[in-house]
């Protein structure tokens, strides 16, 4: 059973950074890209980074320079370094992957930039 649980979510200020956890179970995880998503309210959710089996990494524009993908195949987890970090990335963040076809989500991690 593929599981992928979100962690470190939470309020910073304008200009702060966090740094979102996904770890990975139920899967060969060194095998497979890995990516993380946001959804605000009220608008669809987006691509924000991705990163390939071969630690290739893939950026939004608008995260492009401020947003670091990494992943420890050792941990099974991917994590997700934001830095100066805007109102506009307010959303919840999901770890998402593609296994043998059929698409795992996590349950999401909020994070809030407000002063």
């Amino acid at each position: 059973q593929v599981q992928l649980v979100e962690s470190g979510g939470g309020l910073v200020q304008p200009g702060g950074s966090l740094r979102l956890s996904c770890a990975a179970s139920g899967i060969i995880f060194s095998f497979f890209p890995m990516a993380w998503y946001c959804q605000a309210p009220g608008q669809q959710r987006k691509l924000v980074a991705s990163i390939g089996n071969d630690g290739s990494t893939n950026y939004a524009d608008s995260v492009k320079g401020r947003f670091t993908i990494s992943r420890d195949n050792t941990k099974n987890t991917v994590y997700l370094k934001m830095n100066s970090l805007k109102p506009e990335d307010t959303a919840v963040y999901s770890c998402y992957t593609q296994y043998y076809g059929k698409d795992y989500w996590g349950q999401g991690t909020q994070v809030t930039v407000s002063s």
